[in-house]
Order: structure tokens, then C-alpha cells, then sequence
């Protein structure tokens, strides 16, 4: 799926030709540069590789500001292979948002925000005790039972229990492009991406 790389401006709301308000998420895409062009002959696949967002070189290593310099370009934060597109880039070409066009849908996929270690209730939404029977007074928000006796004498994967949450990749598919503004590389997708403020996301058609 050919795309771009982006980065979560945040969200606000726009009404539309029927008066009613819809929420949406303005993302900054692009232009990304490509830094390299994979081939059937040399790769075994056909695909671009594509920067975004400048980095210092003093950050980059030798080898990171070799492979850019091939391509005429500075060094980049972040690199995303994309296949399918319709038109040939050769390596140094730049590609903006004008790609894409307003009404048509695209998948927005980042990293979901961290919400650290959390609790069955809040990470699986189990209901918690709620004070009800068994002599609970300060277990509210408790797992409870997991279910292992002395057979099979063990907890079974993928029990749902308190641990890590949040800060994995997502993908929201078919997001509706509002408003495309080539002169500043903005998109208007309705509804809302994974991923903080300032966060990178990847946008493909």
C-alpha cells in the first residue's frame, strides 16, 4: 500500500455541508524523500523507502549519513518502506500530501499512548467487587480467582491480568480525509489516530 510518513498534530472539530459537528485529527504529512528504491532484480521486491524528518548529523552514525547522502538528502528521524505505488520515484524525489485527495479512505497505524502498569479493571474492564458478597472490604478492584488447582497447577497464557497497557502499534482503518492543505502538508482525517501529540504515524492508502 503506497503512503507517507506523518506526525499527530492533535484534534479539533469541523462542521460539515449539513450543519452537524464532526471530531477529527489534523496530522502534518510528509514531504518524505526517497532514500532508497528497492527492485525485483537486486531485492526480491519492489517497494520505496521513504525519510521524514531531519535529524543533526552529529546524532547519526557514519553509516546512517552515508545511506542519505546516496539519495541527495539530509539524515532523517524516521524511515518507512512502502509498496503500491502508482507513479515511478526515483531515488531523491520528494512526495507530498498532494497524494492524497479529499473523501477517498486511508489507514492511519502508531504507537498507542503509555499508560504504565494498570489494574484488571481498567486494562480488561472487569467490574470489581463492588462490595456485594464474600466479606470483601478492601478488595474492590481485585482479579479474583484465575482459575488453577492443584491440576493443572499453573496459570494458563493469556490470562487477563494487571500489567503493562498502552505503547503498542495500532491500526485504524478507513479513516474519511476531510481536508487536504498542500501549502502547509496538513491532512484532516474525521476520527481519531493512535499516538500522542507530536507522535509519528504512518498513513497509508
Amino acid at each position: 500500500m503506497s503512503g507517507l510518513i506523518g506526525r499527530k498534530i492533535g484534534m479539533t472539530s469541523i462542521y460539515d455541508e449539513n450543519g452537524k459537528n464532526m471530531p477529527c485529527t489534523i496530522i502534518e504529512a510528509g514531504p518524505c524523500v526517497v532514500t532508497q528504491v528497492r527492485t525485483e532484480e537486486v531485492d526480491g521486491y519492489s517497494a520505496l523507502q521513504l525519510g521524514f524528518d531531519d535529524k543533526s548529523d552529529k546524532n547519526a552514525s557514519k553509516a546512517a549519513q552515508g545511506h542519505f547522502k546516496k539519495a541527495g538528502t539530509g539524515v532523517k528521524k524516521k524511515v518507512v518502506e512502502f509498496q503500491g505505488f502508482d507513479e515511478v520515484y526515483k531515488l531523491g524525489d520528494a512526495i507530498s500530501v498532494d497524494i492524497f485527495t479529499e473523501g477517498e479512505f486511508i489507514d492511519v497505524s502508531g504507537t498507542s499512548k503509555g499508560k504504565g502498569f494498570q489494574g484488571v479493571v481498567k486494562r480488561h474492564g472487569f467490574a470489581g467487587v463492588g462490595q456485594a458478597t464474600h466479606g470483601q472490604h478492601n478488595r474492590l478492584r481485585a482479579p479474583g480467582s484465575i482459575g488453577a488447582a492443584s491440576y493443572p497447577a499453573r496459570v494458563f497464557k493469556g490470562m487477563r491480568m494487571a500489567g503493562q497497557m498502552g505503547n503498542e502499534k495500532v491500526k485504524v482503518e478507513n479513516l474519511r480525509v476531510l481536508k487536504v492543505v498542500p501549502e502547509k502538508n496538513l491532512l484532516v482525517v474525521k476520527g481519531c489516530v493512535p499516538g500522542h501529540k507530536n507522535s509519528y504515524v504512518i498513513l497509508q492508502k
